[in-house]
């Protein structure tokens, strides 16, 4: 009989954002390490599993199926699954740590996952944008992990991110989408550079842009965006001679020809499709709109619009290889403008 402690080591958290599947497979690795699940060992069933951890027997299913693509698991029609192998040496475990979970953070993380290898478990949490929440995680996470992955963007007591990021040792720590003024010694970053990508994706669409005579670039006040992008549209307005404006709240501005919308939110550009459509003004004609990350959709609405992004995918694989490289490089990760109908 299967002893039911078990389930000490197969369990799901549930403030966890991996994928329940994962979780399974990764804690029933990480106890194979520990020695506390041993070779020949007989695991629950699918039925069980599910029952107990209260998932889906899908989701229990797809955890053993992982375990037995690498080679950990096998299974005997009547008799269960058992563990064949524990030769298992995880030098890496991962702490991967986003402030949200939206198309492009999805496109980071499949790219990590991908490029990091099936063999390597990777914890992923969200945080939200919450300081607080950020905090709490990292200190209750600290020490369990070879390498903890951070995007950090936050909406309030962003002055004080430095302090706790600097208690993770730096052999450990890759930075990813944005530096952090303050964080010191040399760590593993992939960043977009906020100043000057916008600056230079502005200029690439100077001839487009020239059939307009203001740029307004939409930035909520609550907003976790950084402030470096203000600095680069506004040294770009300056340096071209456009009238620029930065809009906090989209819902009281007026939409008039002759502008650009420049927008960070994808709710904000919903906003502003809408009241161009309810003024009957022609987009890419009469005014033109640029949204920020690329994602499929964006390829289609209105005949196609406007964006200037990162490349999301290269910041997940490249993040991924300095940790598997062992590297401790900065980079920069390419920014692109995708010209299109809307401008």
């Amino acid at each position: 009989m299967k002893p039911l402690s078990i389930f000490e080591y197969i369990f799901i958290d549930e403030y966890s954002a991996t994928p329940k599947y994962l979780q399974i497979s990764n804690s029933i690795m990480k106890a194979i390490e520990a020695g506390q699940i041993t070779k020949d060992q007989l695991l629950p069933s699918i039925n069980e599993l599910s029952n107990v951890l209260e998932v889906s027997r899908d989701t229990a299913e797809r955890g053993y199926k992982h375990l037995k693509k690498i080679g950990l698991l096998g299974s005997v029609p009547g008799k269960g699954y058992y563990i064949i192998n524990t030769d298992l040496v995880q030098t890496l475990k991962i702490f991967l740590l986003f402030n949200k979970l939206s198309a492009h953070k999805k496109i980071i993380y499949d790219a990590f996952v991908k490029a990091i290898g099936d063999h390597i478990a990777v914890d992923f949490y969200i945080y939200n944008n919450d300081f607080s929440l950020f905090k709490k995680l990292l200190n209750e996470k600290k020490d369990s992990y070879s390498h903890y992955v951070i995007i950090p963007h936050f909406l309030e007591d962003r002055d004080n991110a430095h302090e706790v990021i600097n208690t993770i040792p730096k052999e450990k720590l890759v930075l990813l989408d944005k530096q952090v003024k303050g964080v010191n010694g040399e760590y593993a970053a992939v960043y977009q550079n906020f100043d000057k990508d916008i600056y230079t994706a502005l200029e690439s669409a100077l001839s487009r842009l020239s059939n307009y005579n203001t740029l307004k670039v939409l930035f909520p006040k609550r907003s976790y965006f950084p402030v470096e992008i203000l600095k680069g549209f506004n040294r770009f307005c300056h340096q071209y001679a456009f009238t620029g404006k930065v809009v906090y709240d989209i819902g009281a501005e007026p939409i008039a020809e002759g502008e650009v919308y420049i927008i960070l939110m994808e709710d904000d550009l919903v906003t502003v499709i809408e009241k161009i459509i309810s003024q009957k003004l022609i987009v890419g004609e009469q005014v033109g709109v640029i949204s920020y990350n690329e994602t499929p959709l964006k390829k289609i609405i209105l005949n196609g619009i406007t964006t200037i992004s990162t490349d999301f995918e290269k910041m997940g694989a490249m993040a991924a290889e300095l940790i598997l490289q062992n590297l401790k490089q900065q980079v920069e990760v390419p920014f692109y403008l995708t010209l299109r109908a809307s401008l």
